[in-house]
C-alpha cells in the first residue's frame, strides 16, 4: 500500500521508503513508496560503506529499503539516494514512522468509504488538514482518541466527517496514558489506626478519580508502605491530580493523628 505525501517529490536530506524495482551493475532503480511510486536512483557507491563484489549481495527486486535523498534535480525529473549513508537507528525510525503512516490512511481510506467518498475526497476535505494541525494523521487520530470531537472542531473538520472519524478511531485506537507512582507510608498507635488508615487510602483513589478521566491504584508494599499509582492522559494531570488527593489525605492524617510520608518514584 503506498502512502501518500502532499509534495510531488522529496527533498534532499529526507529519508524515503523505496521498493527496488531494477539491478544493474553500477547501481539499481527504486520507486518511491510515499511519492505515488516515482522512480530514484541508487549509485553502486551509495549503496554499502563496505566492499561488495555484486551488489545483488546486498539488494534484491521488490525489497523494501530506508535510503537518503542525496540529490534532487527538478529540471531533469531525477532523484538519486543513498543506502549507505543512513544509520540502523534512522532505519528503524522511519519504519516505525511508515507503518503508522500506512495504518492511519487506511483508517481514513475505511472513514471515507463510510461517507460514500474516496480516499482523494478524504485527503482534500480532512487529511491535510488533521497533518497540517497535528503534524501527521495517525498522531491526529491518536488525540482524537484522547479528546474526541471537540479537537476536530477546533482543526476545522467539516461537521460530516466528525461523528464518523471519531467511531472509527474508538474502535481501532486505546488512548494513551501515562503513570506515575509513590510511596505513601502511614503509621499510627491508635486503636482504631487500620480503619483511619483504608479512610485515608480511599480518599486518595476517590479523589484522583473525580479529578477527570483517571484511575488510581492503591496497594501494600509491606505495612505501613503503599504504592500509588495514577494513570492519566498526560504527565501534567497526574501530577496534579495526585497533589490534590495528597494535599486532602494529609489533612485527614492530621485530624486523626496519622503520621504520613510520601515518596514520588521518578520514572
Amino acid at each position: 500500500m503506498l502512502v501518500r505525501k502532499r509534495r510531488p517529490i522529496p527533498s534532499a536530506g529526507e529519508l524515503v521508503i523505496g521498493t527496488v524495482n531494477k539491478i544493474f551493475e553500477y547501481g539499481a532503480y527504486l520507486k518511491l513508496d510515499e511519492y505515488n511510486g516515482i522512480e530514484a536512483y541508487l549509485p553502486w557507491s551509495e549503496v554499502s560503506s563496505k566492499y561488495v563484489k555484486d551488489i545483488r549481495e546486498v539488494l534484491r527486486e521488490n525489497q523494501k529499503v530506508v535510503v537518503k535523498v542525496i540529490r534532487v534535480d527538478t529540471r531533469k525529473n531525477q532523484i538519486d539516494v543513498s543506502l549507505k549513508r543512513v544509520t540502523e537507528s534512522e532505519q528503524r525510525s522511519k519504519l516505525i514512522e511508515f507503518k503508522r503512516m500506512q495504518k492511519a490512511e487506511k483508517m481514513l481510506e475505511v472513514i471515507a468509504q463510510k461517507l460514500g467518498k474516496s480516499l482523494d475526497d478524504a485527503y482534500r476535505e480532512v487529511g491535510w488538514r488533521l497533518e497540517d494541525y497535528f503534524g501527521d494523521l495517525m498522531t491526529a487520530f491518536e488525540e482524537v482518541a484522547t479528546r474526541g470531537e471537540e479537537l476536530l472542531l477546533e482543526a476545522g473538520i467539516p461537521d460530516e466527517w466528525i461523528p464518523v472519524i471519531v467511531d472509527e478511531v474508538k474502535k481501532r485506537i486505546k488512548p494513551k496514558s501515562v503513570k506515575i507512582r509513590g510511596i505513601i507510608t502511614l503509621s499510627t498507635m491508635a486503636p482504631d489506626g487500620v480503619d483511619k488508615i483504608r479512610e485515608i487510602l480511599e480518599s486518595i483513589a476517590s479523589h484522583v478519580k473525580n479529578s477527570g478521566n483517571l484511575t488510581a491504584r492503591i496497594y501494600a508494599v509491606g505495612a505501613p508502605r503503599y504504592a500509588v499509582e495514577v494513570l492519566a492522559e498526560d504527565y501534567k494531570t497526574a501530577e496534579k491530580a495526585l497533589a490534590e488527593a495528597l494535599n486532602n489525605a494529609r489533612n485527614l492524617a492530621s485530624k486523626y493523628g496519622i503520621e504520613l510520608t510520601f515518596e514520588r518514584e521518578r520514572t
